[in-house]
């Protein structure tokens, strides 16, 4: 039987708000995480891009230097590119811009048409993210292109 003298109990919610204020937080700090992770992705793609453009003019300029320039003079379009010395002055402009240095890991590959008289620099990197989210990975692969073509300049007359 009911007591007279006693009130209605109340459902004790002391620690939803906490829990709650914890929630958010945690979702926060992953967002704030993702972000600072997708800008450190950004500046180094920009900064590989920027590497790759540099490589690939360096290769399609120093790799149309080649002996058929002075046995066949230079011809009306566009220089051929020479692959061996294209890839060599690829290379020597990827370690003299300490690239291999910035980048840690870097590896390159070349593609040279020849039909097209064309280079390709493709550049990959890995990057440690500054942040990680728990259960994700801490390093990501980040990749850029360059491309060059080689065409002389009609002389001023």
């Amino acid at each position: 039987m009911p007591r007279a003298d006693a009130r209605p109990r109340r459902r004790d919610e002391r620690g939803q708000v906490t829990l709650l204020i914890i929630g958010f937080a945690f979702v926060l700090a992953v967002g704030i995480a993702v972000v600072v992770d997708a800008t450190a992705a950004y500046l180094q793609r920009q900064g590989l891009d920027t590497l790759a453009d540099g490589a690939a003019l360096h290769g399609a300029d120093l790799g149309a230097t080649g002996e058929e320039v002075y046995t066949q003079g230079l011809p009306p379009e566009r220089l051929r590119l020479s692959e061996p010395q294209v890839r060599a002055a690829v290379a020597r402009y990827l370690q003299d811009a300490g690239a291999y240095a910035k980048y840690p890991g870097l590896r390159y590959d070349v593609a040279v048409d020849a039909a097209a008289r064309s280079v390709t620099v493709s550049l990959e990197a890995p990057l440690d993210l500054p942040l990680t989210v728990p259960g994700s990975p801490g390093t990501a692969m980040v990749g850029a292109d360059g491309a060059a073509v080689v065409s002389p300049d009609d002389a001023p007359g």
